[in-house]
Protein backbone atom coordinates (compact mmCIF):
# COMPACT_ATOMS: atom_id res chain seq x y z
CA UNK A 1 0.00 0.00 0.00
CA UNK A 2 2.84 2.40 0.85
CA UNK A 3 4.51 1.70 -2.51
CA UNK A 4 1.27 2.34 -4.41
CA UNK A 5 0.61 5.49 -2.43
CA UNK A 6 4.15 6.72 -3.02
CA UNK A 7 3.86 6.09 -6.75
CA UNK A 8 0.52 7.89 -6.87
CA UNK A 9 1.96 10.89 -5.01
CA UNK A 10 4.94 11.01 -7.38
CA UNK A 11 2.71 10.94 -10.46
CA UNK A 12 0.47 13.64 -8.99
CA UNK A 13 3.47 15.83 -8.24
CA UNK A 14 4.87 15.34 -11.73
CA UNK A 15 1.58 16.29 -13.36
CA UNK A 16 1.42 19.44 -11.25
CA UNK A 17 4.93 20.33 -12.36
CA UNK A 18 3.89 20.02 -16.00
CA UNK A 19 1.20 22.65 -15.64
CA UNK A 20 3.54 24.91 -13.64
CA UNK A 21 6.33 24.92 -16.23
CA UNK A 22 5.69 27.93 -18.48
CA UNK A 23 9.03 27.67 -20.32
CA UNK A 24 8.16 24.14 -21.50
CA UNK A 25 4.81 25.29 -22.80
CA UNK A 26 6.45 28.19 -24.61
CA UNK A 27 8.79 25.75 -26.39
CA UNK A 28 5.88 23.50 -27.36
CA UNK A 29 3.76 26.42 -28.59
CA UNK A 30 6.62 27.78 -30.73
CA UNK A 31 7.35 24.51 -32.54
CA UNK A 32 3.62 23.73 -32.82
CA UNK A 33 2.90 27.14 -34.36
CA UNK A 34 5.74 26.69 -36.87
CA UNK A 35 4.55 23.23 -37.86
CA UNK A 36 0.94 24.40 -38.11
CA UNK A 37 2.13 27.08 -40.53
CA UNK A 38 3.99 24.52 -42.64
CA UNK A 39 0.95 22.24 -42.74
CA UNK A 40 -1.24 25.18 -43.73
CA UNK A 41 1.17 25.88 -46.60
CA UNK A 42 0.90 22.31 -47.84
CA UNK A 43 3.13 20.29 -45.50
CA UNK A 44 6.81 19.34 -45.62
CA UNK A 45 6.37 17.61 -48.99
CA UNK A 46 4.94 20.73 -50.63
CA UNK A 47 7.00 22.46 -53.31
CA UNK A 48 6.03 25.78 -51.78
CA UNK A 49 7.96 24.84 -48.63
CA UNK A 50 10.88 23.07 -50.27
CA UNK A 51 13.03 26.19 -50.05
CA UNK A 52 12.01 26.73 -46.43
CA UNK A 53 13.15 23.28 -45.37
CA UNK A 54 16.32 23.53 -47.44
CA UNK A 55 17.18 26.91 -45.92
CA UNK A 56 16.38 26.05 -42.30
CA UNK A 57 16.72 22.26 -42.18
CA UNK A 58 20.21 20.84 -41.61
CA UNK A 59 22.20 19.19 -44.38
CA UNK A 60 25.91 18.82 -45.01
CA UNK A 61 25.70 20.62 -48.35
CA UNK A 62 23.77 23.53 -46.90
CA UNK A 63 26.02 23.93 -43.88
CA UNK A 64 29.22 23.77 -45.92
CA UNK A 65 27.61 26.19 -48.37
CA UNK A 66 27.40 28.86 -45.67
CA UNK A 67 24.05 28.15 -44.01
CA UNK A 68 25.59 27.95 -40.55
CA UNK A 69 22.36 28.93 -38.82
CA UNK A 70 20.84 25.60 -39.80
CA UNK A 71 22.75 23.87 -36.98
CA UNK A 72 20.19 25.58 -34.71
CA UNK A 73 17.16 26.30 -36.90
CA UNK A 74 16.55 22.66 -37.87
CA UNK A 75 15.28 22.01 -34.36
CA UNK A 76 12.27 24.24 -34.95
CA UNK A 77 10.99 22.25 -37.94
CA UNK A 78 9.29 18.84 -37.90
CA UNK A 79 8.35 16.33 -40.54
CA UNK A 80 4.91 15.37 -39.21
CA UNK A 81 2.49 15.87 -36.34
CA UNK A 82 3.57 12.52 -34.93
CA UNK A 83 7.21 13.66 -34.96
CA UNK A 84 6.25 16.93 -33.26
CA UNK A 85 4.02 15.18 -30.72
CA UNK A 86 6.75 12.80 -29.57
CA UNK A 87 9.24 15.62 -29.04
CA UNK A 88 6.60 17.76 -27.31
CA UNK A 89 5.90 14.95 -24.84
CA UNK A 90 9.62 14.68 -24.05
CA UNK A 91 9.81 18.42 -23.41
CA UNK A 92 6.72 18.30 -21.23
CA UNK A 93 7.57 15.23 -19.15
CA UNK A 94 11.34 15.69 -18.84
CA UNK A 95 11.68 19.43 -19.32
CA UNK A 96 9.11 20.24 -16.64
CA UNK A 97 11.19 18.40 -14.04
CA UNK A 98 14.32 20.28 -15.09
CA UNK A 99 12.49 23.62 -15.07
CA UNK A 100 11.08 22.88 -11.60
CA UNK A 101 14.46 21.86 -10.15
CA UNK A 102 16.93 24.10 -11.98
CA UNK A 103 14.89 26.89 -13.55
CA UNK A 104 13.82 28.00 -17.01
CA UNK A 105 17.27 29.31 -17.98
CA UNK A 106 18.81 25.85 -17.55
CA UNK A 107 16.00 24.34 -19.62
CA UNK A 108 16.57 26.78 -22.49
CA UNK A 109 20.34 26.30 -22.44
CA UNK A 110 20.01 22.52 -22.43
CA UNK A 111 17.73 22.62 -25.47
CA UNK A 112 20.05 24.96 -27.38
CA UNK A 113 23.14 22.92 -26.47
CA UNK A 114 21.37 19.70 -27.42
CA UNK A 115 20.18 21.03 -30.76
CA UNK A 116 23.66 22.32 -31.61
CA UNK A 117 25.39 19.16 -30.39
CA UNK A 118 22.97 16.96 -32.26
CA UNK A 119 23.42 18.97 -35.43
CA UNK A 120 27.21 18.87 -35.29
CA UNK A 121 27.27 15.14 -34.60
CA UNK A 122 24.82 14.57 -37.46
CA UNK A 123 27.10 16.44 -39.85
CA UNK A 124 30.10 14.41 -38.72
CA UNK A 125 28.47 10.96 -38.74
CA UNK A 126 26.02 11.18 -41.62
CA UNK A 127 26.77 8.50 -44.24
CA UNK A 128 28.24 9.91 -47.44
CA UNK A 129 25.46 8.42 -49.55
CA UNK A 130 22.84 10.07 -47.38
CA UNK A 131 24.40 13.50 -47.10
CA UNK A 132 21.57 15.07 -49.09
CA UNK A 133 19.10 14.22 -46.34
CA UNK A 134 17.70 17.26 -44.53
CA UNK A 135 17.51 16.84 -40.76
CA UNK A 136 14.64 18.44 -38.83
CA UNK A 137 13.27 18.02 -35.33
CA UNK A 138 13.87 18.78 -31.69
CA UNK A 139 15.20 15.30 -30.88
CA UNK A 140 18.73 16.48 -30.09
CA UNK A 141 17.37 18.91 -27.52
CA UNK A 142 15.10 16.23 -26.04
CA UNK A 143 18.03 13.83 -25.58
CA UNK A 144 19.98 16.65 -23.93
CA UNK A 145 17.12 17.11 -21.46
CA UNK A 146 17.07 13.41 -20.60
CA UNK A 147 20.84 13.20 -20.08
CA UNK A 148 20.85 16.41 -18.07
CA UNK A 149 18.19 14.98 -15.77
CA UNK A 150 19.97 11.63 -15.37
CA UNK A 151 23.28 13.43 -14.72
CA UNK A 152 21.81 15.71 -12.06
CA UNK A 153 19.94 12.78 -10.43
CA UNK A 154 22.11 9.71 -11.11
CA UNK A 155 20.65 7.65 -8.25
CA UNK A 156 16.99 8.47 -8.83
CA UNK A 157 14.71 5.83 -10.29
CA UNK A 158 13.58 6.86 -13.77
CA UNK A 159 9.96 5.72 -13.58
CA UNK A 160 8.36 3.82 -15.19
CA UNK A 161 11.67 2.09 -15.97
CA UNK A 162 13.18 0.22 -12.99
CA UNK A 163 16.65 1.69 -13.56
CA UNK A 164 18.70 4.46 -12.03
CA UNK A 165 19.34 7.75 -13.78
CA UNK A 166 22.99 6.86 -14.26
CA UNK A 167 22.15 3.53 -15.92
CA UNK A 168 19.52 5.09 -18.17
CA UNK A 169 21.88 7.87 -19.26
CA UNK A 170 24.73 5.51 -20.06
CA UNK A 171 22.35 3.18 -21.89
CA UNK A 172 21.00 5.96 -24.11
CA UNK A 173 24.49 7.18 -25.03
CA UNK A 174 25.71 3.66 -25.77
CA UNK A 175 22.63 2.78 -27.83
CA UNK A 176 22.84 5.99 -29.86
CA UNK A 177 26.55 5.45 -30.47
CA UNK A 178 26.02 1.83 -31.52
CA UNK A 179 23.18 2.67 -33.91
CA UNK A 180 25.14 5.60 -35.38
CA UNK A 181 28.17 3.42 -36.05
CA UNK A 182 25.97 0.64 -37.45
CA UNK A 183 24.27 3.14 -39.74
CA UNK A 184 27.66 4.23 -41.05
CA UNK A 185 28.75 0.63 -41.52
CA UNK A 186 25.63 -0.41 -43.42
CA UNK A 187 26.04 2.55 -45.75
CA UNK A 188 29.28 1.09 -47.13
CA UNK A 189 29.37 -1.09 -50.24
CA UNK A 190 30.61 -4.14 -48.31
CA UNK A 191 27.63 -4.22 -45.93
CA UNK A 192 24.90 -2.72 -48.11
CA UNK A 193 23.31 -6.15 -48.48
CA UNK A 194 22.67 -6.38 -44.74
CA UNK A 195 20.77 -3.11 -44.90
CA UNK A 196 18.56 -4.52 -47.66
CA UNK A 197 17.85 -7.67 -45.62
CA UNK A 198 16.86 -5.59 -42.59
CA UNK A 199 14.58 -3.50 -44.79
CA UNK A 200 12.92 -6.66 -46.14
CA UNK A 201 12.18 -7.72 -42.54
CA UNK A 202 10.63 -4.34 -41.76
CA UNK A 203 13.56 -2.99 -39.75
CA UNK A 204 14.80 -0.45 -42.28
CA UNK A 205 13.01 2.37 -40.49
CA UNK A 206 15.43 2.08 -37.59
CA UNK A 207 18.21 3.53 -39.72
CA UNK A 208 16.11 6.39 -41.04
CA UNK A 209 16.14 7.97 -37.58
CA UNK A 210 18.71 10.58 -36.62
CA UNK A 211 20.78 8.42 -34.27
CA UNK A 212 23.84 10.65 -34.72
CA UNK A 213 21.71 13.64 -33.75
CA UNK A 214 20.50 11.75 -30.67
CA UNK A 215 24.09 10.93 -29.77
CA UNK A 216 25.24 14.53 -30.08
CA UNK A 217 22.31 15.81 -28.05
CA UNK A 218 22.88 13.22 -25.34
CA UNK A 219 26.57 14.10 -25.07
CA UNK A 220 25.72 17.82 -24.91
CA UNK A 221 23.22 17.21 -22.09
CA UNK A 222 25.71 15.09 -20.16
CA UNK A 223 28.47 17.69 -20.51
CA UNK A 224 26.13 20.47 -19.43
CA UNK A 225 25.07 18.44 -16.41
CA UNK A 226 28.70 17.81 -15.44
CA UNK A 227 29.40 21.52 -15.80
CA UNK A 228 26.48 22.40 -13.51
CA UNK A 229 27.79 19.94 -10.91
CA UNK A 230 31.34 21.31 -11.02
CA UNK A 231 32.88 22.46 -7.68
CA UNK A 232 32.02 26.09 -7.06
CA UNK A 233 34.29 28.63 -5.38
CA UNK A 234 32.56 30.22 -2.41
CA UNK A 235 33.61 32.72 0.24
CA UNK A 236 33.61 29.94 2.83
CA UNK A 237 35.90 27.75 0.72
CA UNK A 238 38.30 30.67 0.21
CA UNK A 239 38.41 31.31 3.97
CA UNK A 240 39.05 27.64 4.66
CA UNK A 241 41.86 27.58 2.12
CA UNK A 242 43.46 30.69 3.65
CA UNK A 243 43.27 29.20 7.16
CA UNK A 244 44.80 25.99 5.89
CA UNK A 245 47.72 27.89 4.40
CA UNK A 246 48.22 29.97 7.53
CA UNK A 247 48.24 26.86 9.75
CA UNK A 248 50.77 25.24 7.46
CA UNK A 249 53.25 28.14 7.79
Amino acid sequence: MNLVAGLRDTMTRNFRQMFRSPACWVVILIVAAIHLTTEWQGGPESRRLLGWYLNFGLSREGFLGGKFWTVFSYGLLHGSWWHLGMNALFVLFIGSRIEFVAGAAVLWRALVFGIAGGGICHLLLTPANGSGHVLVGLSGGCLALILLLTTLSPRSRMMPLPVSGRSLGLGLIFASLLLSMLNLLLSTRQFAGISEVLTDYGLGGIFKMGHACHLGGAIAGWLYGRWLLRPRISLESLRSERMRREVGK
